[in-house]
């Protein structure tokens, strides 16, 4: 096959849910302004991504150019219980990840498309040590805020006081942001975090902040537009979100990233519902809520009398070996009594479900990915936040951004929610109370398809970036000549 000459981008993904679809939109982003896009993350994940969403290793064309996939072997079988514990898996992906990565990098150097630029994705800062030993120019995906960046960047520098064993409780104030209380920065930086070897792995991209000659945010210079201001002057950030809302041509594109089938009839059932009357409930790829916590919003939810759609997902305990999280299980009768007023799926098509009209409102763990979503979508959110950035997202969401109401405070709070906040809470959500919310996350919403339309601010800066690769694959290796 002929085509026009193509600069090969290739996106190397930590194996995670939240960390896939950013970095694929990106790649589908990419490829549509005339890229080819190899994305590349571990085989485990990548049977499921083909299983779920029928990819094939062929050439995939967006807009003026083509994706396609290579998935690499991390060197465990699937079902090995070290994957588990996360702080062993980290090492171990970085040890075969290196060497795998480096072989396919210059197989495709010897077969006449040489990558040009390598991008990664936080947990794995090593891809940009493996791109500096190849000599190829490196950027980074940051998937989180920039806030949250800021945050970090601050915290491993040591440039303000964070909350530490001997004061545990102080807020702190960094430039051009409110001042966070102790259980809203990012929890890994809290000196009782659970997940220590989270901020390990997330601290590792700043030893290397050096490394990428950009730093590309899935966020909008009008939603952050201060703190990116600011960080601007110390990193070569780029915003290019919000990734979720796809250009035409990448919106065009049958190429997803999910690792299970959506269900299918979650669209029809909501074309039964009126109007603005459905809570949606999603807590997203990771999170898993207490069974107690589960039960309390259950019934909240039977006892407010909304219509609710809620994702619960099988349990997959990746955070450490010691996780005793469970498949959750209802209470005997408590789908009975919903009746079709609920639905329960594994899991949605959740563009597909924030689009919808009947969606009211949105009851998220607050990950950076649905927050972006539920902006760019235009619908008010129920904050339930746990840990990491999401007690941070929950703070901008609800007192900055003025489009939600907290539920829960975090992890930290350490408190169970009951069922009559649930339900009070809900019953605000969906009815008038929530309107001030409404008009706010549709400003927002129109401020994000600025951004990504053609002349946006993100969709400027993807033009920039894209014409710094194609600079940089004339100068290192020439033009390539085929995409085959």
């Amino acid at each position: 096959m002929e085509s026009e000459p193509l600069a090969h981008v290739f996106l190397v993904s930590f194996p995670g849910q939240g960390h896939v679809n950013p970095l694929l939109r990106l790649g589908k982003r990419l490829a549509s302004k005339g890229l080819l896009v190899t994305f590349s993350t571990t085989q485990s994940v990548g049977k499921q991504m083909q299983k779920a969403n029928r990819i094939t290793d062929e050439l995939s064309p967006v807009g003026d150019g083509f994706i396609r996939f290579e998935f690499f072997d991390d060197g465990w079988e699937d079902d090995d219980p070290r994957r588990s514990d996360l702080d062993a898996y980290l090492v171990q992906l970085e040890l075969v990840g290196k060497e795998m990565l480096s072989r396919i990098i210059n197989k495709h150097a010897e077969q006449g498309r040489p990558v040009s630029c390598l991008i990664n994705n936080p947990f794995i800062p090593w891809v940009s040590d493996m791109a500096e030993i190849l000599g190829i120019p490196s950027a980074l995906l940051w998937v989180q805020s920039c806030a949250c960046f800021s945050s970090y960047y601050h915290y491993f520098h040591g440039l303000v006081p964070f909350p530490s064993e001997t004061e545990p409780f102080i807020d702190v104030q960094l430039p051009c942001m409110p001042i966070l209380k102790y259980d809203e920065v990012p929890s890994f930086l809290h000196p009782t975090t659970p997940y220590p070897f989270l901020r390990t792995a997330i601290l590792g991209q700043y030893k290397n902040l050096d490394k990428p000659f950009c730093v590309l945010m899935d966020t909008f210079q009008e939603l952050e537009h201060d703190i990116i201001e600011y960080m601007s002057n110390l990193c070569p950030i780029k915003t290019v979100g919000p990734l979720f809302k796809n250009t035409k041509e990448a919106a065009e594109s049958n190429v997803r990233g999910d690792m299970m089938e959506a269900a299918a009839d979650c669209l029809e059932w909501l074309d039964s519902k009126p109007p603005a009357s459905v809570v949606y409930i999603s807590f997203g790829s990771v999170v898993c809520l207490k069974k107690e916590q589960a039960d309390e919003i259950a019934y909240g939810l039977l006892n407010s009398g909304v219509s609710f759609l809620w994702v619960i997902r099988p349990p997959r305990p990746i955070f450490n070996k010691d996780s005793d999280e469970e498949f959750f299980v209802f209470q005997e009768g408590f789908l009975e009594k919903a009746g079709d007023r609920g639905k329960v799926v594994k899991w949605s098509p959740q563009e597909k479900v924030l689009a919808h009209p009947s969606v009211a409102c949105f009851v998220s763990h607050c990950g950076w990915n649905s927050t972006m979503e539920v902006i760019a979508s235009g619908i008010p959110v129920v904050a339930f936040p746990q840990w990491g950035d999401q007690v941070t997202n929950a703070k901008f969401l609800v007192d900055e951004f003025k489009v939600g109401l907290r539920l829960c405070r975090g992890d930290a709070e350490n408190m169970l929610i009951g069922r009559e906040e649930v339900e009070k809470c809900l019953l605000e959500a969906v009815g008038p109370k929530s309107d001030e919310m409404k008009r706010n996350v549709l400003k927002l919403k129109e401020k994000a398809e600025a951004s990504v339309a053609e002349g946006g601010s993100s969709d400027r800066n993807i033009q920039a970036f894209v014409d710094d690769v194609t600079r940089r694959s004339i100068a290192l290796t020439g033009i390539v000549d085929s995409v085959i």
